[in-house]
């Protein structure tokens, strides 16, 4: 087997093995490292995302929205549903099942794409730039050489101070994921993406969810509109959310004790079942061996690197969640993607400013650009406009009208400057706004535009018109 390379990448997360897969479309020899196995051992790329991440957390989330409208909405429809149980073994075997789909398919896009796979730890193990020397460890010792290398080792999620996690009692993503069975009292700390998602799927199964969060403010990085919303929706559904709590001891015996002060300054205790921590997470160097190769980290401990995801080392370039910047999926495929075509002497693109953020609870929250608190800050001047999916009829039809679409564009120009929505499949309607602020669109743009009817989207064209206070439907 060859081991010289023109890239070698280490991690097969969303960033890697889109980065392995663009260089060798371009003509490129290429290899990939990639260490995370299934229980038998075997390669399991796609890295958290696709392991323990957003793929399985969204299988689970279908499966627990499925059985939340059989117990509640179907009966609207006419649906009479007699003895419903839910079996989450079954539910777990499905989760297990699309995960196992989606390394399959990664494996099949690296054979197709005749780019060597290595199942094993990577390191460098010395060189200099354009002869790197990158060890592999795992099942073989191999030492592949590298003209350039790309790092794409992704984040693990953080724990709290003297709290481990052990995935019985104390659960990172991992283990909020293979839950056995419903918990009746399940605490989540941290009101993020992960902790939301993750107690709204066993919110809807049965378990009673406490979040507790730090900041004082719910969703603070969304809209102020849309997270007041959010929180009112999430509570009327049954989540028990805290905000400004000071979080103190944690004892993980039979059960988790844990001894907070709420926003008030008073002491309180939660007793549960399980506790979730999701308080954010942190780049993955551990076992890269940068330090033999003078590979420069910043203050945060992130991998240090320029615009153009160029470390300090040259030839050594880094992706994802290794490096600043959100910590999303499509953020790190499209580095990766940029930069498999700028080692080509192509023009690599990303812009920070039209990547989506997604919050896939029910109902979906997404965004691109800036909020209306952010534009109030810098002191932008601008309009909005927003459009209830209570007067969207597709929203009607479907029995969904909770929510809203928000557009704000500027004052003298009407450019796009920001979308939020909150409401029935938001994931996919937040595109549309993506392709018009990376072409530069004004709101009117958007309005002018024929949507079908019915259609969900028809609630981003009356947003638009908003903008102009001409709203049709409403």
């Amino acid at each position: 087997m060859a081991k010289n390379f023109d890239v070698v990448v280490i991690g097969a997360g969303p960033g890697g093995y889109i980065a392995a897969i663009r260089a060798a479309q371009l003509g490129m020899q290429v290899a990939c490292i990639d260490e995370w196995s299934t229980p038998d051992g075997k390669p399991a790329p796609g890295g958290t995302c696709t392991n323990v991440g957003c793929i399985p957390s969204k299988a689970l989330l279908q499966s627990s929205e499925n059985f939340d409208h059989a117990s509640h909405a179907f009966a609207d429809h006419g649906i009479q549903v007699k003895g419903l149980a839910m079996d989450v073994g079954q539910m777990l075997k499905r989760k297990d099942k699309v995960v196992k789909q989606n390394n399959e398919g990664i494996l099949y896009l690296f054979k197709k794409n005749k780019v060597t796979f290595f199942h094993g730890k990577g390191a460098f193990a010395g060189g200099a730039a354009g002869a790197w020397q990158i060890q592999v460890s795992g099942k073989t010792a191999d030492v592949l050489t590298a003209k350039h290398v790309i790092i794409a080792t992704g984040s693990n999620p953080r724990a709290l101070p003297d709290v481990p996690f052990d995935n019985k009692l104390i659960l990172d993503n991992a283990g909020a994921l293979a839950i056995a069975e419903t918990p009746k009292k399940l605490g989540v700390i941290g009101a993020g993406v992960i902790g939301l998602e993750m107690g709204s799927v066993w919110r809807r199964l049965g378990a009673e969810v406490t979040v507790l969060e730090a900041l004082p403010a719910f969703l603070g990085a969304v809209d102020e509109q849309v997270a007041k919303e959010a929180q009112k929706v999430f509570t009327k559904q049954g989540l028990a959310i805290q905000t400004g709590v000071k979080v103190g001891k944690i004892t993980a015996k039979k059960n988790v004790t844990v001894e907070y002060t709420d926003s008030a300054g008073a002491a309180q205790t939660l007793v549960v079942d399980k506790l979730i921590v999701s308080i954010g997470r942190v780049p993955n160097t551990q076992g890269l061996n940068g330090n033999a190769v003078g590979l420069k980290l910043d203050e945060r401990g992130f991998i240090a690197v320029d615009g153009d995801c160029k470390t300090n080392l040259q030839t050594v370039w880094a992706v994802g969640d290794v490096v600043r910047g959100p910590m999303l999926a499509h953020k790190a495929e499209e580095e990766g993607v940029a930069v498999a075509e700028r080692i080509a002497g192509k023009h690599g693109h990303v812009d920070f400013n039209t990547v989506p953020w997604v919050i896939y609870t029910s109902p979906e929250i997404a965004w691109v650009g800036k909020t209306e608190q952010q534009l109030k800050q810098e002191g932008v001047k601008y309009r909005s406009g927003s459009f209830p999916f209570m007067a969207n009829g597709r929203a009607r039809a479907l029995g969904d009208t909770t929510g809203f679409v928000k557009f704000l564009a500027d004052e003298r120009t009407d450019r796009i400057l920001g979308v939020h929505i909150i409401g029935p499949m938001a994931s996919e309607l937040i595109a549309e706004a993506v392709v018009a602020m990376e072409f530069g669109a004004a709101a009117e743009d958007i309005a002018l535009i024929c949507h079908a009817h019915p259609s969900l989207s028809e609630a981003m064209k009356e947003a638009a018109l908003a903008v102009d206070n001409r709203t049709l439907n409403l």
